[in-house]
C-alpha cells in the first residue's frame, strides 16, 4: 500500500532536481509549509537534491513558520469571533485533556515537543485555541521549527552521529 507522505516527499525530491537552481530554495520553503513534513522534512528534501544545507535548512524553516504564521493569525481572529461574549465556563473533555498537558509543559514544552507527535500546524492552531497570545505562540513554534530543523540538518550532514558510529 503507497504511503501518501512518502510519495509526496519523492515527488519534492524530483523536483527539486528538475528545477533551475534558484527557484529549488523555494520548492523546499513550499514542502516545509506542509504538515508531517514541515522545516526538518524539506530541509532533508533539499540536502538530498543537491541545495546547501544551509539553505535548505533556511528555506525549510522559514516555509515552515511562514505555514504557522498564517495558521496562528487566522486562528487567533477566528478563536476571538467565536468566542465573544460567549461564558467558556464549561470545558469539554478534549479541552480538559489538552489543558491538563498544557499545564504540566506550558507553552515551551508543548511547542518543542509536539512535532514528535504532531506537525507544528496543529500545534499552533490548538495552543492559539486554548487562549494562548499569538506572539507566544510565535516564539515558541519559532524556535522549535529553528531547532528541529537543526538538529535533522545537523544529523543528516554527519555533523552529529548516532551513537553506534
Amino acid at each position: 500500500m503507497a504511503n501518501p507522505i512518502a510519495d509526496l516527499i519523492v515527488n519534492f525530491q524530483e523536483l527539486v532536481s528538475n528545477v533551475p537552481d534558484a527557484v529549488q530554495p523555494l520548492v523546499v520553503a513550499l514542502a516545509g509549509a506542509i504538515p508531517f513534513i514541515e522545516g526538518e522534512g524539506s530541509a532533508a528534501i533539499g540536502i538530498v537534491g543537491g541545495i546547501h544545507p544551509v539553505v535548505a535548512a533556511l528555506a525549510g524553516a522559514a516555509g515552515n513558520f511562514l505555514c504557522v504564521a498564517v495558521l496562528v493569525l487566522l486562528g487567533s481572529r477566528i478563536r476571538a469571533a467565536a468566542t465573544a461574549g460567549k461564558d467558556a465556563s464549561a470545558p469539554s473533555p478534549r479541552r480538559e485533556k489538552f489543558q491538563k498537558a498544557f499545564t504540566r509543559y506550558g507553552v515551551p514544552g508543548v511547542s518543542l515537543l509536539g512535532p514528535l507527535l504532531l506537525p507544528t500546524q496543529f500545534t499552533a492552531v490548538m495552543l492559539v485555541g486554548a487562549g494562548v497570545a499569538k506572539g507566544r505562540v510565535l516564539l515558541w513554534q519559532a524556535v522549535a521549527i529553528a531547532g528541529w530543523t537543526t538538529i535533522i540538518t545537523l544529523i543528516i550532514t554527519g555533523v552529529i552521529r548516532g551513537a553506534g558510529a
